[in-house]
């Protein structure tokens, strides 16, 4: 009867191991999602931003078409890889944009009375505390998929998340040209 009473308790305690470990990883997806949705409500405020950006720039620096242009092209394509939904196309557009938004402020260092207007100093401040926050998102988010993926990958929770269809995540990251940035030359 004793070897019963043990079988049956090794067996309960399967069970609640096993549907602990499917709520963990369950949680851990949701938390991976959302924190992507953080990601996602940050880089709308800075699609919404920019335009404004360069039209304050425009009044000023009238003959920095192409620089307008770059960084028109950059939204637009951050924009349809967002609507894609190809994580590391998002992440590839997203540098590009970055890229082109500095320049576009390496040009207005060269229009004094640009930098003294209200209107561009909030708004380069506020796309700058929305830069600041797409990288505190970012992080976030790849702290939160390296967490799911570990759980993904290691044993014994590994069995659970292949028995129940649990995909690894990507990280949101920065190419390698990106990483190891150098500064940005603008000529005129």
């Amino acid at each position: 009867m004793t070897i019963l009473y043990w079988i049956l308790g090794v067996a309960v305690l399967t069970a609640l191991w096993i549907i602990w470990a499917y709520n963990r990883l369950v949680t851990l997806s949701y938390r991976a999602k959302e924190a992507l949705s953080d990601i996602d409500v940050q880089l709308k405020r800075r699609y919404d931003l920019i335009p404004n950006v360069v039209e304050t720039v425009k009044g000023y620096a009238k003959y920095e078409e192409n620089v307008f242009f770059k960084v028109t092209e950059a939204r637009t394509r951050a924009l349809s890889a967002e609507k894609r939904g190809n994580l590391k196309e998002m992440a590839e557009a997203e540098n590009v944009l970055s890229g082109a938004l500095k320049t576009l402020f390496a040009v207005s260092e060269n229009y004094p009375d640009l930098k003294a207007n209200a209107n561009f100093l909030e708004l380069q401040r506020e796309l700058a505390d929305t830069e600041n926050k797409i990288q505190a998102a970012r992080r976030f988010y790849n702290t939160n998929v390296m967490e799911l993926n570990t759980k993904i990958d290691t044993f014994p929770s590994n069995l659970i998340g292949s028995a129940f269809g649990f995909k690894r995540e990507e990280f949101f990251d920065l190419d390698e040209a990106q990483a190891q940035r150098e500064p940005i030359s603008v000529k005129f």
